[in-house]
């Protein structure tokens, strides 16, 4: 009977730093909050009634489309590790948008009428984060560092 221990039957992360595990599992539950974040886009306001409200903010309806997709294909490629970094820092404006457009007028706290900046800020900030790391482990396509 072999264990843990056993060189014969390694671990599964063997050889993969803490930072490596860290960023994983930044990189996958970031992916996972997009892929729901983006649902309420599609199943929910539907995708006319998004470019509708973004036209309510003044800007181009069309708009919500490249925001859908954009969210709808970084979700996957960040869950998948396909350029991390580079997607990553491609969703960091959608974010900064958001504070800007639709929840900063409502002040800081998230809890607030209106939802305030608080959780988009922490959301661009960890989209920063993750570039900075890179793919983590277990990535699709890693990046080069």
């Amino acid at each position: 009977m072999t264990n843990a221990t056993d060189p014969a039957r390694p671990s599964l992360v063997d050889g993969v730093t803490n930072a490596d595990l860290a960023a994983t599992i930044l990189r996958v539950s970031m992916g996972i909050l997009f892929l729901v974040h983006v649902s309420l886009k599609l199943f929910i306001f539907t995708p006319a009634g998004t470019a509708g409200y973004f036209a309510s903010l003044g800007l181009p309806g069309p708009l919500a489309y490249l925001v859908i997709a954009a969210e709808l294909f970084g979700g996957p490629a960040l869950i998948l590790g396909l350029y991390s970094r580079w997607v990553s820092l491609a969703l960091v404006p959608i974010l900064l948008g958001s504070i800007y457009l639709v929840h900063g007028a409502a002040g800081f706290f998230f809890s607030n009428e209106g939802g305030g900046w608080e959780f988009p800020a922490f959301w661009a900030v960890t989209l920063v984060v993750q570039a900075l790391l890179g793919d983590g482990a277990f990535a699709l396509k890693r990046s080069r560092t």
